[in-house]
């Protein structure tokens, strides 16, 4: 087969953005303005909620709800060590205490009853991780907050309109996923008091930088209120935004508190309204490759996340896979393999406990075994909308050759002996659950 390079996750950028990026360039408004809040608006109106705020990335998202919950110095905020930084960071900027928790054994997500030991009386938020695409089990986590009520101290108004710890789910993956919490199909975006999306470059739909925040109504609190403390966060703390202040008259504004700047733009919301026009494709295209992916694991004995199931459906924004058998060099050097033959992979995520700045914080890996065992043989396939089937056969022949070489060289241990049959002992990892 003639080398080709396949490129990790490229943004899908169609003549569709590109013209409506260059009617933002000739509107005049380039910054935060009409497009903007028609983005806003389209996100909540897919996610189901009331209302979105757009700023200009997932962290901002995340660290806007900590802030407008009051979270800070004295509260703790539980979260998964395994996941990127900015799961995490958000915590240690509004100065609350950073808690982390293991996963379970052969599972991308928390281990619940390592988590429900982790809520303490200083706890005031859970940050769940949608890893891949495939949303958290909600449901053991609200069971978990909900037996945890006793424990509970509000320190604010919101806090105690909230009445417990809060869910704040950090679903920079999972755009578009759907789970059934607590007996009932949700989006992502209504399954925790508050969600934060990327649409960063690699993410399935892009802003180029950008994010979106979404959030549950909570009793007593009004929901243009709450999405007004979010646009003065992100906006210095200005009472009108540019859009406001253009009203002929209206050029007076006030600073009601020394706030940030993570505002998105227009520019940024053009591209998003075309890709979100185009979402269900990018979906249903991202299945295609899954299920192709799935089909050449199998037949390798390679354990691979489950993104569709009878009580989910992912965003499928991630293909994680396992190499049962193989340590971290050899995972590594079939990384190096696969880009030799032009196919870039990745490895998501090296823990938070193994990067210098958690460990300076006193974090070890060795405190999380189930973490590091899962991180020492996952690899990430390419999964984007600009693969061919071409490419994509490309990446299942390469994948085949790689570890029939590796198992060649290092025997019949390689994949637990699989011999690159088929069979019933063929496993696939779950949702916080193995099935053999």
């Amino acid at each position: 087969m003639e080398e080709r390079q396949i490129a990790f996750s490229p943004p899908d950028i169609t003549d569709l953005e590109i013209t409506e990026v260059i009617q933002t360039l000739k509107s005049g408004w380039i910054t935060t303005g009409p497009r903007t809040k028609l983005f806003e608006q389209k996100i909540a109106e897919y996610c189901g909620v009331k209302r979105a705020a757009a700023l200009n990335s997932a962290t901002a998202c995340l660290e806007a709800a900590l802030r407008f919950l009051g979270i800070g110095e004295g509260d703790e905020v539980i979260t998964s060590v395994y996941t990127y930084t900015a799961s995490a960071s958000p915590v240690c900027h509004v100065g609350a205490k950073l808690v982390l928790v293991d996963v379970a054994k052969d599972s991308f997500e928390m281990d619940f009853d390592a988590l429900e030991r982790a809520v303490t009386e200083k706890t005031k938020a859970i940050i769940p991780i949608d890893l891949g695409g495939v949303m958290c089990d909600y449901s053991r986590i609200f069971d978990i907050v909900e037996r945890k009520r006793a424990l509970f101290h509000p320190k604010n108004e919101i806090q105690e309109a909230i009445g417990r710890v809060a869910v704040v789910a950090d679903s920079a993956h999972a755009f578009g996923a759907k789970r059934k919490v607590r007996g009932s199909w949700k989006n992502c975006g209504v399954a925790a008091d508050f969600t934060s999306f990327s649409f960063h470059a690699v993410k399935n739909l892009t802003t180029a930088e950008g994010g979106a925040l979404t959030w549950n109504p909570i009793e007593g609190i009004d929901d243009d209120w709450i999405y007004q403390q979010f646009m003065l966060y992100s906006l210095h703390g200005q009472s009108k935004d540019a859009l406001a202040k253009t009203r002929l008259g209206a050029w007076e504004y006030d600073i009601v508190s020394p706030a940030y700047k993570c505002n998105m733009t227009d520019i940024m919301a053009a591209i998003g309204l075309k890709q979100l026009e185009r979402y269900p494709g990018i979906l249903n295209r991202r299945q295609e490759i899954i299920s192709r992916y799935d089909q050449v694991c199998d037949e390798l004995g390679i354990l691979h996340m489950e993104h569709y199931g009878n009580d989910f459906v992912s965003s499928g924004h991630l293909y994680l896979a396992r190499l049962p058998g193989m340590d971290e060099a050899k995972r590594n050097d079939m990384i190096l393999r696969m880009a030799k033959r032009g196919i870039a992979c990745n490895v998501h995520y090296k823990p938070l406990a193994m990067m210098s700045a958690y460990k300076a914080m006193g974090w070890r890996i060795e405190e999380f075994p189930n973490a590091y065992g899962y991180y020492r043989n996952e690899v990430t396939l390419p999964l984007h909308t600009r693969l061919t089937e071409g490419d994509v056969e490309y990446v299942a022949a390469g994948l085949r050759e790689v570890i029939r070489e590796i198992c060649g060289e290092i025997g019949a241990n390689c994949l637990n002996g699989c011999r690159f049959q088929k069979s019933e002992s063929t496993m696939r990892f779950f949702p916080n659950e193995r099935k053999v």
